[in-house]
């Protein structure tokens, strides 16, 4: 009942489920390997569904087939909107009725209510030279899912562009639009972007899940050790907490967890973000929309004139909106925000490329978290596995424990035989102390302050993948994916 979900009716090995939201890919998954049944979902209301629970598991024997009643359609898109403009939505079975292209309108719609059945990241469009492959990202990996021919291609990127309200005439130059998706129980944003390739015109959409629970700490997959680091830095009332690393390493997942981690009603959040990846009611949050100019070192000026105690900026991209950060930081806010830097120490490096002075950043910087994400091996069929000696002398030193364990997943049903489910954070957390900002004021070199910080007790990425590789959590494989070969000393 509190996962509003109900049995239909079993047709050999296929089980009928009826649920309120039949994008819940997590859900399915675990009915999946719980019944060990093929699955077909449905869509029904959550009050019909509640309705008929209490119907079926009362005194009554249970009977499902009358639910087929109370079931809209077997269609498991109906009741999906696709938001093509601000407060004006439309069914899909309404967008079917009123085109011309009803294939390319149910290809478009398909690609990506499919991408977040199965929990993808990513949408890829590519044209190749005999056709067009659809590439979704899951778990951090790209995999071809759908093979298009090509004489669908134009209209399913004209498609996509409409629904992106993008120039459909425009072939030659790169654009940048969203799209919103609706459920009963759930909304989704997809940020389109579109680029000319020799074959067409290539589309890519980063799918962002409004609903997405912001994980507590310790589910993100912080080490014991730094725990009381990351608990330290948040509580300090002033200052900058930077999270680094590459685009989709989570660095958003992680500044929403450490900014809700020390979170009370006696704070005023403000959020400045493009686009808005997670939804607070505690905080008022505001949409970058750089067409009109309302930009993130413009918002954020005006944000210092609306009182906030807590500031989550969403990106620095530029020196602009660095000086303006770093200002808040050092005028009383507590400000989070993201750099694409490939370690912790680099990020000061960064700071300083911006053209921000030494001493700004060694007064308002209060800690760094640079992050990656690797699959995590699916606990279901984990098993121990001989250590690979050639990949455990390409990570480096970090690996070279002679104690070192490894682990794989065998593959089953709950993670659809690949071995591996969801994915956890490796970190690396750098919280300054008083020689540690000596050095960063005077201009010191990155090698200069990565040595003091290894020496005050710095983890390396390496390090952190080292020991949960040895936990079982991930595989030396997806490390040398995700880090590639490391230093061997």
């Amino acid at each position: 009942e509190r996962q509003l979900v109900v049995p239909l009716r079993l047709d050999g090995r296929k089980l009928t489920l009826a649920m309120a939201d039949p994008l819940d890919a997590g859900l399915i998954d675990d009915v999946r390997f719980t019944a060990g049944l093929e699955l077909k979902v449905v869509m029904a209301g959550a009050g019909a569904i509640q309705a008929k629970i209490a119907e079926l598991y009362g005194d009554r024997a249970v009977d499902f087939k009358d639910l087929e009643t109370l079931v809209a359609s077997a269609d498991p898109y109906e009741g999906i909107e696709i938001v093509i403009e601000d407060d004006q939505a439309a069914s899909l079975e309404e967008l079917l009725r009123g085109t011309e292209e009803p294939p390319a309108i149910r290809l478009a719609n398909s690609v990506i209510i499919e991408a977040i059945r199965l929990g993808a990241s990513d949408i890829h469009i590519q044209p190749r030279t005999k056709s067009v492959v659809v590439r979704y990202r899951i778990d951090g990996v790209l995999a071809d899912k759908i093979h298009i021919p090509h004489q669908l291609h134009q209209s399913l990127v004209s498609r996509l562009k409409i629904m992106a309200e993008l120039d459909i005439s425009e072939r030659r130059r790169p654009q940048d639009g969203r799209i919103t998706v609706k459920t009963p129980l759930r909304i989704v944003d997809l940020r389109v972007s579109t680029l000319p390739t020799i074959n067409g015109e290539k589309i890519v959409m980063r799918i962002l899940d409004r609903n997405s629970a912001v994980l507590d700490l310790a589910a993100l997959g912080f080490a014991a050790v730094d725990l009381p680091k990351i608990a330290d830095m948040v509580a300090r009332p002033q200052g900058i907490i930077l999270a680094t690393g590459p685009t989709g390493s989570g660095k958003t997942t992680t500044l929403y967890s450490l900014l809700q981690h020390d979170a009370t009603p006696e704070k005023n959040y403000v959020t400045i973000e493009d686009p808005v990846e997670y939804y607070l009611d505690m905080a008022g949050q505001v949409l970058v929309r750089e067409k009109i100019g309302l930009t993130f070192p413009l918002i954020l000026r005006s944000i210092l004139r609306q009182d906030p105690d807590v500031v989550l900026l969403g990106e620095i991209r530029d020196f602009e909106t660095a000086e303006v950060a770093f200002h808040a930081a050092l005028t009383g806010h507590q400000v989070f925000s993201t750099l694409h830097t490939n370690s912790a120490v680099a990020t000061i490096a960064r700071l300083f490329d911006l053209g921000l002075k030494p001493y700004v950043v060694a007064t308002a910087l209060e800690g760094i978290v640079a992050q990656r994400l690797v699959r995590r091996v699916c606990p279901a069929c984990r098993q121990e596995a001989a250590v690979d000696a050639k990949l455990r002398s390409r990570l480096g030193t970090a690996f070279a424990s002679p104690e070192l364990r490894a682990f794989k997943g065998a593959g089953c049903a709950k993670c659809n035989g690949s071995g591996y489910s969801r994915r956890v954070g490796l970190y690396e957390v750098l919280t300054p102390d008083d020689e540690l900002r000596d050095r960063i004021g005077s201009g010191a070199s990155v090698l200069d302050i990565g040595r003091l910080a290894r020496q005050s007790g710095m983890r390396l990425l390496a390090e952190d993948a080292a020991a949960k590789v040895n936990a079982g959590e991930t595989t030396l494989e997806e490390v040398l994916r995700v880090l590639g070969p490391q230093p061997a000393t």
